[in-house]
């Protein structure tokens, strides 16, 4: 039995001999280049992992560039915009100004749209106005004629009066420059200083504005100081002046 398995442990051991010898004598070799490939690739990514974090100082410069032109960008649009908000304002200013423009003159013409046609009239007005006064309210016979006009004048300014439309009689009222047309001063009692003594020609007033304004007479205080005369002035001091002369030659 001991020969036998020492016999069987021969044979195991020179096949174990002969796979080894049938082994190619460049393997061992590979095996080592290719680890150490595989240790310098594994090298290669650490370093490339730890490195990738920190930029080249290009890169940098790069970055630093961008950010620049991003911000000058910015800047322009910024400028941009506050210049089209301006425009934008401007533009909602003249808007605004051109409504309330329109608004006044459509209110102007409505308010004074008629002066020339209400110009046109006031002629009629005096006519009916002087035919009046030239009739014999006494007189049976033109009675009914004065009525008749009469009734025509009131509703010709009742109708007036509906368009914005005033007759001015200022009879004895305050004489006023604006609306009233001195003609002539005559001294008179009868009123107050100053005040409308008679009016030759009525006035009328369109909203407001004086369309033509009355023709009156002014009246002047006759209890007023009256200023002294020139030639009165004069000789007055001449008299004063020799009663006052010395007589050199005496």
């Amino acid at each position: 039995m001991q020969k036998e398995e020492e016999e069987l442990r021969k044979s195991m051991e020179q096949g174990m001999g002969a796979a080894n010898q049938a082994q190619k004598p460049g393997d061992a070799p590979v095996q080592a280049d290719k680890s150490v490939k595989d240790a310098r690739a594994q090298n290669d990514e650490h370093s490339a992992t730890s490195t990738g974090s920190l930029p080249e100082e290009s890169e940098v410069q790069t970055l630093q560039a961008e950010v620049e032109a991003l911000k000058a960008q910015l800047k322009d649009q910024a400028e941009k915009s506050k210049a089209d908000l301006e425009r934008m304002a401007r533009a909602a200013a003249e808007s605004d100004n051109r409504r309330k423009r329109a608004e006044a003159d459509v209110e102007r013409e409505r308010k004074y749209g008629n002066e020339k046609l209400l110009k046109a009239l006031l002629p009629v007005v005096d006519s009916l106005e002087l035919a009046m006064q030239h009739i014999d309210k006494a007189d049976e016979a033109l009675k009914p004629t004065y009525d008749g006009i009469s009734n025509t004048m009131n509703l010709f300014l009742k109708e007036l009066g509906e368009f914005g439309v005033t007759r001015e009689d200022p009879q004895g009222k305050p004489f006023d420059p604006t609306r009233h047309q001195a003609i002539s001063m005559v001294e008179s009692a009868e009123v107050g200083n100053n005040c409308v003594l008679s009016v030759m020609q009525k006035g009328f007033i369109l909203n407001g504005r004086v369309v033509r304004p009355a023709m009156v007479v002014v009246a002047k205080n006759s209890n007023e100081p009256k200023k002294p005369v020139n030639g009165q002035e004069k000789s007055d001091t001449e008299d004063k002046t020799q009663g006052k002369t010395i007589n050199i030659e005496a």
